[in-house]
């Protein structure tokens, strides 16, 4: 649902009051296009704002959120691959598909369409959404700050839990708490079960948690043109992009416009006061690409005495041993070496700028997911075997420090002579 949120505004349904259901996949199987928690918004006269399956299941989703805005009541359906019947609704791909709908209104009780378009207000600056799935409850809590939330000092959550704060609910709210807060603090999704101790439930208390933090911050360090290619693909993975260059000339180029902050400084000078300040986390990627030892060394000193997600340095291996050899010597403990990515990148055969800024971006899609527990590497889809989507709750906690890869290199040749040398 959170995903929705940023068009809200010009969809004309929900501008023009309509009534309306929200449509979210709740449990899969096999191979399916989206993962839990992925919502479609449907109006009263069938409008439709996403998607669940690309195609495969809306028509139906639509049908069966028309009959509930109709009744009033929430349902879920399961859509999986039917060989018997060719015409049933269902995902060619083989996976299956448990899809929750819920009408959106204005009683007790009820997700409200106005609730979220006031959470879209500020989804960039970090928001969630706790949702009840389960059949014997339905509504939500709206969480402004997913970050700073306490699940035991939460009325608004005691009451969803069941039956306005009822004892049973009491008692779920210590088991709420350890699974819901690591999610909201995480800024992950994930569909969490809770029984009342001691009472009889026909299923568990569902509950559908989606979480959003602010952007992560990419470091960009080098106004080249590789640094040029890489700020709008970045900006495309949902970073907060941030270039820096000590040189004034380079660095006040309208190339770099796209960036959310330029920066003139040293760049280790600058990194250190970005962490003094707090402007760095777990979450934070550093991509080195000055390519000049007066610069690099300091800086990935800097950058790897951090608690950052990841840190990337260009150069061929020839500038790598050389810098290694430096950073050693400045103190830097292997276990911190091994956590650079140099040369950077995945090995795609990458050499212009824009192929270079693909290499890197994939090689920061790569290490999300392998900090995430989720198989990761550049091979080819039609070369492998599994799964196509490694889906996980965790797949947007990015805390983990990746080991070393490879050259992609900034794509260019291996030989001694190569251009970063």
């Amino acid at each position: 649902m959170l995903d929705l949120l940023p068009h809200l505004g010009t969809w004309r349904p929900a501008a023009s009051g309509q009534l309306c259901a929200v449509a979210t996949v709740v449990g899969t199987a096999g191979s399916v296009p989206r993962p839990v928690g992925t919502s479609m918004l449907v109006s009263e006269t069938g409008e439709v704002l996403g998607s669940l399956s690309g195609g495969c299941v809306e028509g139906a989703v639509v049908e069966a959120a028309l009959e509930a805005m109709r009744d009033g009541g929430t349902r879920r359906e399961f859509f999986g691959y039917s060989a018997e019947d060719a015409f049933a609704a269902g995902l060619t791909c083989g996976g299956g598909l448990e899809i929750h709908i819920e009408p959106l209104g204005a009683g007790p009780g009820r997700l409200r369409l106005d609730s979220l378009q006031a959470l879209a207000g500020r989804h960039p600056a970090g928001a969630a959404l706790i949702r009840r799935m389960d059949a014997g409850g339905r509504g939500a809590v709206v969480v402004p700050d997913p970050a700073a939330f306490r699940v035991l000092q939460s009325a608004e959550l005691a009451a969803l839990l069941g039956a306005g704060g009822s004892a049973g609910a009491g008692r779920m709210l210590p088991a709420a708490a350890a699974q819901l807060e690591p999610l909201l603090r995480g800024g992950r999704t994930g569909l969490i079960g809770l029984a009342p101790a001691g009472e009889c439930q026909p299923e568990p208390v569902s509950l559908l948690v989606e979480s959003r933090l602010p952007a992560a911050r990419l470091l960009i360090f080098g106004a080249n043109d590789f640094g040029a290619a890489l700020v709008p693909a970045a900006k495309l993975l949902g970073f907060h992009v941030t270039v820096c260059d000590a040189r004034p000339a380079f660095a006040q180029q309208d190339r770099f416009g796209a960036a959310d902050e330029v920066a003139t400084a040293w760049p280790h000078r600058y990194l250190a006061d970005q962490a003094r300040a707090g402007r760095t986390d777990a979450r934070t990627a550093i991509c080195v690409l000055t390519h000049d030892p007066k610069f690099d060394v300091p800086l990935l000193q800097a950058a790897l005495g951090l608690d950052v997600d990841y840190v990337g340095a260009m150069g061929s291996r020839r500038s790598h041993r050389g810098r290694i050899d430096a950073l050693r010597q400045a103190g830097v403990a292997d276990g911190d070496l091994a956590r650079l990515h140099s040369p950077i990148g995945l090995d795609l055969g990458a050499v212009t700028p824009e192929e270079v800024a693909v290499s890197i971006t994939a090689e920061l899609v790569a290490n999300r997911s392998k900090a995430a527990g989720l198989a990761q590497g550049s091979v080819s889809l039609k070369d492998a075997s599994g799964p196509i989507h490694h889906y996980s709750r965790n797949h947007q906690d990015s805390s983990h420090h990746g080991r070393n890869h490879h050259d992609s290199s900034a794509g260019m040749p291996e030989p001694e002579e190569a251009q970063w040398t």
